[in-house]
């Protein structure tokens, strides 16, 4: 069976990792964690990164310091992973489901126009498989209206728009390292925050509403509780795994790259032919190859498909069922929004295996799996 994932060690995480336990300060704010934080704020000039123990956790931090109060309205798309809606539906917000695009998975910005209200306090926007929404359009709205922008980018780290790395356009940007992510430290997060307002209460809301943080650097003489907060921050053997990953960020994005332009160049003729459909492809909107997709017809055909790659010996999935959908929502909320586009994804997205060790040959197979289902 060729898996659908398979975490990427790339040698010296143990060795990090008994660095940080030699150091004797484990429990998170060490030497590790700083230097990955350090690490982020360099390379992508982000104003101030705090690692999480997961992108979760990043979400709920963004919730706190935006304020988000009962009956305060926040835009997210539907087509997400759960957490996506939680970490707002926590401090009370009113969930409004935004569709997604007709040609891919993100955020449909005219629907995302028309749903803005003078409740509205957030948009939360999801930058699926590493690609970008459209920045320039939702920066423009958001702008115009003073509404605070999350960029939900645990898929797109080193991924950019224009030039521009991703997490860097709103007030505040959430990424993942799970260990289905492109860096991965088992689980662990991070929260970015990109205006200079919000840095010290994030701190703050971070060490579990403390001023802790001040404290060690001796800008207080005393730390006491001043805020509300949480135990947000990941250990320091997160934080030292995670920093061997980040030394090797380069190498393992240039493997995903070909990897994933692998899979484009051999499906590329079942597109043509109509039969699928594909990421699409744009220059200025430059994705770290997080996910490989493909798009069916319909959910017959997509079952189909799966079941024939599952007896070929290939583990393929779908995701996500769209959270207007849910159970859940549908308990809490008595109009039910029609968004097509992020239900015809729901029905037909399928992921293709993907992962660093995964071989030139893997995919040729897996690739010729899905053209002989075709070709039937």
């Amino acid at each position: 069976m060729i898996g659908f994932n398979k975490p990427y060690l790339t040698g010296t995480e143990f060795k990090y990792i008994e660095q940080a336990i030699a150091l004797q300060n484990i429990s998170g704010n060490g030497v590790f964690t700083k230097k990955c934080q350090s690490f982020f704020e360099k390379k992508y000039n982000f104003s101030k990164c705090l690692l999480t123990h997961s992108a979760t956790a990043a979400l709920e931090m963004a919730a706190i310091l935006a304020d988000i109060k009962p009956g305060d309205e926040v835009i997210l798309p539907s087509y997400t992973f759960v957490s996506t809606a939680n970490a707002f539906l926590l401090r009370g917000a009113t969930l409004i489901f935004c569709d997604s695009n007709e040609n891919d998975p993100n955020i449909d910005v005219s629907h995302l126009k028309s749903l803005i209200t003078g409740k509205t306090k957030a948009v939360v926007i999801v930058h699926y498989a590493g690609v970008g929404c459209d920045m320039d359009a939702i920066l423009s709205l958001v702008n115009e209206r003073n509404i605070l922008l999350i960029e939900d980018a645990a898929q797109a780290i080193d991924s950019y728009y224009k030039k521009r790395p991703l997490g860097s356009f709103g007030h505040f940007a959430a990424f993942s390292f799970h260990e289905t992510k492109n860096l991965i430290s088992g689980e662990g997060g991070m929260l970015v925050i990109n205006d200079n307002r919000f840095i010290q209460r994030a701190e703050i809301i971070w060490e579990k509403g403390t001023n802790r943080a001040s404290f060690y650097r001796k800008e207080v003489s005393k730390y006491c509780w001043v805020d509300i907060g949480s135990s947000f921050l990941p250990s320091e053997l997160t934080a030292a795994f995670l920093f061997a990953q980040l030394e090797a960020l380069d190498l393992i994005q240039q493997r995903r790259r070909d990897l994933w332009n692998l899979y484009y160049k051999l499906l590329y003729p079942l597109k043509e032919a109509g039969k699928i459909k594909l990421p699409p492809i744009d220059i200025e909107n430059y994705g770290n190859a997080h996910i490989f997709y493909t798009i069916t017809e319909n959910i017959s055909q997509r079952d189909a498909l799966l079941l024939h790659l599952e007896q070929n010996g290939v583990q393929a999935i779908f995701h996500y069922l769209a959270l207007h959908k849910s159970p859940y929502f549908q308990s809490i909320n008595s109009l039910q929004p029609s968004l097509r586009n992020a239900e015809h994804f729901e029905e037909t997205l399928i992921r293709l295996p993907l992962y660093y060790e995964l071989t030139e040959n893997q995919i040729i197979y897996i690739s010729n799996q899905i053209i002989q289902f075709y070709n039937r």
